[in-house]
C-alpha cells in the first residue's frame, strides 16, 4: 500500500480523484497523505460493485465469515503499533490512546468471530398440526458505513467486522482528514480474505457523498446506511433514508452529563471528570459536557477540579500527554467560535491561557513544542446556566462546563435538558441514587462512579433524542442492524391449513366454580 498518495478502492482498483492534503495536526508542515477525494459517481459505482459481489460472499457459510474475521483480527494484532503510530501521525491522538483503539479492532474481532456460528433462527411451534415455523437472520445486502475521524479505526470496526460477518457487502466512506488510517485498515481487511467487491473504500467529502448516497438509495443499490458523525448531518441522513424507507444506523454527537452528588468520593470524581473531559482534547461523542455537582460540595470539587486541569500535560501525542492537538484545521476553527460562548457571568478556570497555545500564549508543563499545532488550552468553565448555549449544544473541545443543583430531581432533570442521550455518568456512595439516576435519565448508557466515555466491544452502544435514532452498536444488539429477520413456515399435511381458521379449539368450563365446603363453609 502506498501512504503517501491515496485513492478510492473499488472493486481492488484505485479510482483517481482531486488532491487533498492529509496533514499531521501537531506538525501542519507534516503531510501524512495526498489523497484524491471522488465524487458522488464514485459511490454509486462502488454501491454497483457491491450489489453485484454481495450474494456470492453471503452464500460464504458464517462460521467461514468468522474465519475471516478472525484473520482480521490477528493481522490488526500483529500489526498493531505501526497502525496506532500512523493513527498518532494523522490525527493528533496520544499514542497510547491509539494503541487503545487499535485494540478496540482486536476485541471486537475476537466476540464477532464466534457468532457465525450464532447467527440462529427458531423452531416456532404452530397452532396446526403437521406444520412448522422458523425464522431465520439474513443480510441486509449493501451497506453504505460513513465514519468520522476522531476514531478513524475503531469505530469503523463497529460497523464493518459486523456488517461483514452477517452476508453483507460494504462501501465505506472515511473522513477525508483521516484517510490513510482508514486505507491501512481496509487494507488489512483485504489481506485477512474480505473479497475486493464485497468492501469498497471511497475517499470524498461530505457533499460529494450526500449526492452519491441520494442516487445509490434512489437506484436501490443501498440496502442500510450507517453514519457516525454530527446531530445535524446525522438529520439530514436520517430524513434522506427515511424517503426511501430506510432505518439508518445514526450514531450522533453528545453532551453528555456527569452528576456529582453531596456524597461522592470527590477525587474520584476529579479523575473520571478530568479523562471524560478532556481526553482526546474533548473530541469524543461521549466526551463530558457539563459536571452538575450539589451545592453542598460545587466549591470543593471545582477547587480539586481546577487544580488536576491546571496539572494536566498537555502537548505532542507520541509523549505521557492527557491529550495533544485537535484533529484538523477546521475543527480547530469551530472550538474558538465555541469560544465565544463564554460569558461574563462565566469563572474560567484550568489553565494558563485560553484558546490556542503558542509562544505568546504558553501552557504551563506543556510537553514538547507547540509550534504551529493544533494545539488548545482546557478549559473549566464555572458558573454556566441553563439557558447557555455552552450548556446547551455539543462543544468538541477540550472545555468542559459546571453548575450546581440543590434536590436530586434537579440533577436529573439538568441532565436531560440538552436533548441529547448518549452518554452520562454519575458519582455517588449511595446506591438508591445510582439506580435512581439510570431510571430517570435519557442516556443510551450509564456509568456509576466512572466516567462518561469509556466503551466495550460486548455491550451496546448508542443513543438517543439528539445523540442518535435507538440503533446500537457493539455486541449481539448490532447483529439486529445488518441483518433482517426472515420467517418461513412449512406445512406437512398434505391439505391447506388456514391460520386463525383451521385451528383445533379446546372448550373450557369457564363456569364452573369449586365447592364450598371444600374450604369448611
Amino acid at each position: 500500500m502506498d501512504t503517501t498518495t491515496l485513492t478510492s478502492v473499488i472493486d481492488g482498483k484505485a479510482v483517481r480523484g482531486t488532491d487533498y492534503l492529509s496533514r499531521n495536526p501537531a506538525e501542519p508542515a507534516d503531510v501524512v497523505a495526498t489523497v484524491q477525494l471522488g465524487g458522488a459517481a464514485d459511490l454509486v459505482h462502488a454501491a454497483e460493485v457491491a450489489r453485484a459481489a454481495q450474494t456470492e460472499w453471503a452464500a460464504v457459510p458464517a462460521p467461514v465469515r468468522g474465519r475471516v474475521i478472525a484473520n482480521l483480527g490477528r493481522l490488526v494484532e500483529a500489526n498493531q503499533e505501526t497502525l496506532a503510530r500512523l493513527v498518532t501521525r494523522e490525527i493528533g491522538k496520544p499514542y497510547a490512546e491509539a494503541l487503545g483503539e487499535v485494540q478496540e479492532i482486536v476485541d471486537t474481532c475476537d466476540f464477532f468471530l464466534g457468532e457465525g456460528r450464532r447467527l440462529y433462527g427458531q423452531t416456532v411451534p404452530s397452532e396446526m398440526p403437521d406444520k412448522q415455523l422458523f425464522t431465520f437472520r439474513a443480510p441486509v445486502g449493501v451497506a453504505v458505513v460513513i465514519t468520522a475521524g476522531n476514531f478513524p479505526v475503531a469505530v469503523p470496526s463497529w460497523y464493518l467486522v459486523p456488517a461483514l460477518l452477517c452476508g453483507n457487502a460494504v462501501v465505506w466512506k472515511p473522513a477525508e482528514y483521516a484517510a490513510a488510517s482508514a486505507a491501512a485498515f481496509a487494507e488489512l481487511a483485504w489481506r485477512a480474505g474480505v473479497p475486493a467487491g464485497v468492501l469498497g473504500l471511497v475517499l470524498a467529502d461530505g457533499p460529494s457523498t450526500f449526492d452519491g448516497l441520494s442516487t445509490a438509495l434512489a437506484r436501490r443499490l443501498v440496502d442500510k446506511v450507517g453514519f457516525t458523525g454530527s446531530s445535524a448531518v446525522g438529520e439530514r441522513i436520517g430524513e434522506l433514508c427515511g424517503r426511501h424507507l430506510q432505518s439508518p444506523c445514526l450514531e450522533l454527537g453528545g453532551k453528555n452529563p456527569m452528576v456529582v452528588t453531596e456524597d461522592a468520593d470527590l477525587d474520584l470524581a476529579v479523575e473520571g471528570a478530568l479523562f471524560s473531559g478532556f481526553g482526546s482534547a474533548g473530541q469524543r461523542c461521549t466526551s463530558l459536557g457539563t459536571v452538575i455537582v450539589h451545592e453542598d460540595v460545587r466549591a470543593e470539587f471545582t477547587r480539586r477540579f481546577d487544580a488536576a486541569v491546571r496539572a494536566a500535560v498537555v502537548g505532542e501525542p507520541d509523549g505521557p500527554v492527557l491529550y495533544g492537538p485537535l484533529l484538523d484545521q477546521k475543527f480547530a476553527d469551530s472550538y474558538e467560535s465555541t469560544l465565544d460562548w463564554i460569558q461574563p457571568h462565566h469563572t474560567v478556570l484550568g489553565s494558563t491561557g485560553i484558546g490556542r497555545i503558542s509562544a505568546d500564549n504558553p501552557r504551563e508543563g506543556f510537553h514538547g513544542n507547540a509550534g504551529t499545532g493544533l494545539y488548545y488550552h482546557p478549559v473549566v468553565v464555572d458558573g454556566v446556566r441553563p439557558t447557555d448555549r455552552i450548556f446547551l449544544e455539543e462543544t468538541f473541545g477540550p472545555i468542559v462546563g459546571i453548575t450546581g443543583y440543590r434536590e436530586f430531581a434537579e440533577a436529573v432533570e439538568l441532565a436531560n435538558a440538552p436533548g441529547y442521550g448518549l452518554s452520562c455518568s454519575i458519582y455517588t456512595t449511595d446506591p438508591a441514587k445510582a439506580f435512581r439516576f439510570r431510571q430517570g435519565i435519557g442516556a443510551g448508557m450509564v456509568s456509576v462512579n466512572n466516567s462518561t466515555s469509556g466503551a466495550e466491544a460486548h455491550l451496546p452502544f448508542g443513543g438517543n433524542g439528539r445523540s442518535g435514532n435507538g440503533s446500537r452498536q457493539s455486541g449481539i444488539w448490532v447483529l439486529d442492524q445488518f441483518t433482517r429477520w426472515q420467517s418461513m413456515n412449512w406445512d406437512f399435511s398434505g391439505r391447506l391449513q388456514k391460520a386463525q381458521m383451521d385451528v383445533t379449539t379446546v372448550q373450557p368450563e369457564l363456569g364452573y366454580r369449586l365447592p364450598e365446603h371444600w374450604a369448611g363453609r
